[in-house]
């Protein structure tokens, strides 16, 4: 049986945020994100996590669940601290950024204000 070891909440969605689903990705930031990169993000309601992003690990979004297949060198850090993370629905078992995770699934059409950000174990 999965655990929840992290949940938040997207609270304000960037002006641009939704285009880059397009492209097969979601920047993540926590509330306070500097303005000229909060437009392009989902920011949401970072609560405390401790535990660190591993392959293998489920990433919820709203109802949509997804397989984390790599986890970049500095994601861990980034999302401690900031809340900051950019997921890519590709896949991939190597990240290609530091600060990337990758995700098995096809990327959502569109998030919205309200939607769960959940990590399970």
């Amino acid at each position: 049986m999965s655990k929840t070891i992290y949940q938040s909440k997207i609270n304000h969605i960037g002006e641009f945020a939704q285009e880059a689903l397009a492209d097969g990705m979601l920047i993540l930031f926590k509330e306070g994100a500097p303005s000229d990169l909060a437009d392009y993000c989902f920011i949401h309601s970072h609560d405390d996590f401790q535990l660190e992003l591993l392959v293998g690990q489920t990433l919820q979004l709203g109802n949509q669940s997804y397989l984390i297949t790599s986890v970049g060198e500095v994601a861990n850090a980034n999302f401690r601290q900031l809340g900051h993370i950019t997921l890519k629905f590709d896949g991939n078992h190597q990240a290609e950024l530091p600060g990337a995770v990758h995700l098995d699934g096809q990327c959502p059409n569109q998030l919205s204000i309200g939607d769960e950000i959940k990590i399970l174990n």
